[in-house]
């Protein structure tokens, strides 16, 4: 089980390579058709796409198990909410890996009979699942810091006020009139679009995530990947020009994370 886990990781960055290519090839392909490409060369795009799909589905031959392992270390974690969404997705993305390779087992021939348009849509509900609930883990996460981030903005608000005399109070909106209201400042419009405790959330958010770029890559690498399943099962279609985009955004997020193992979030 350990020599299956270390050649996981050993291929994990070339089958991320293989990912780029093929979604780079399903952006391109859609672009060509859109363009008014030769059939001859929109069939060879396609054709490629196909054979590095497969190749991917060979490379990830034995991953359910390092999803398996991955959820037996989650079991442990302290954290309620972080032991039940980790270990539940890699669950399912150990059923998502272990559909994929009885896929490329019907697609190699060696199935024949395979239902591989049953099996496909199998693989694709197991794998948004498990987005499902990593996007669950990232808002937690992201909820816990804000909070962490509001109490100390407000622990250093408070001693700033306590060593300097209080501000004048703000007027209130129905005092305003148009001598004294700035147009160029939607925060002191009466009604303005965006309240002010909206405004402090937006502004936790963006502090927050601009301070944990693992957090914000991997946000922003599973929002991109969750509209794959969902066009590939008709929940939501998005066209395969979205779907390429968002696969080869994805698949670069991922790299990124390989390459600079710091910018991977853990657990």
């Amino acid at each position: 089980m350990d020599s299956w886990i270390r050649f996981s990781a050993q291929s994990q960055a070339k089958e991320r390579v293989f990912r780029a290519a093929q979604y780079t090839c399903t952006l391109l392909g859609y672009t060509l058709q859109k363009g008014g490409a030769s059939v001859e060369f929109l069939k060879t795009v396609k054709q490629l796409e196909a054979h590095v799909s497969l190749t991917r589905k060979l490379m990830r031959l034995g991953n359910s198990t390092e999803a398996v392992e991955a959820a037996k270390r989650a079991v442990h974690l302290s954290d309620s909410v972080l032991r039940l969404c980790l270990t539940v997705a890699h669950l399912n993305k150990a059923m998502y890996f272990a559909c994929d390779n009885v896929l490329w087992a019907g697609k190699a021939g060696l199935l024949p009979q395979l239902d591989q348009v049953k099996w496909s849509q199998r693989s694709f509900r197991y794998y948004l699942f498990a987005l499902i609930l990593n996007l669950t883990r990232d808002a937690y996460e992201i909820r816990l810091l804000m909070e962490r981030e509001a109490r100390s903005s407000h622990v250093g608000s408070k001693a700033t006020w306590t060593s300097s005399p209080p501000s004048p109070p703000s007027p209130h909106p129905s005092s305003l009139t148009p001598e004294n209201v700035d147009l160029s400042d939607p925060s002191s419009l009466p009604g303005a679009i965006l309240p002010v405790r909206l405004r402090r959330q937006f502004h936790l958010l963006v502090t927050v995530l601009r301070s944990n770029p693992p957090l914000l890559l991997d946000l922003l690498k599973n929002v991109c990947d969750v509209f794959i399943p969902l066009d590939r099962l008709g929940i939501y279609p998005t066209g395969q020009g979205f779907v390429g985009a968002c696969g080869l955004a994805s698949s670069v997020l991922s790299i990124l994370t390989i390459v600079h193992p710091w910018l991977k979030l853990k657990p």
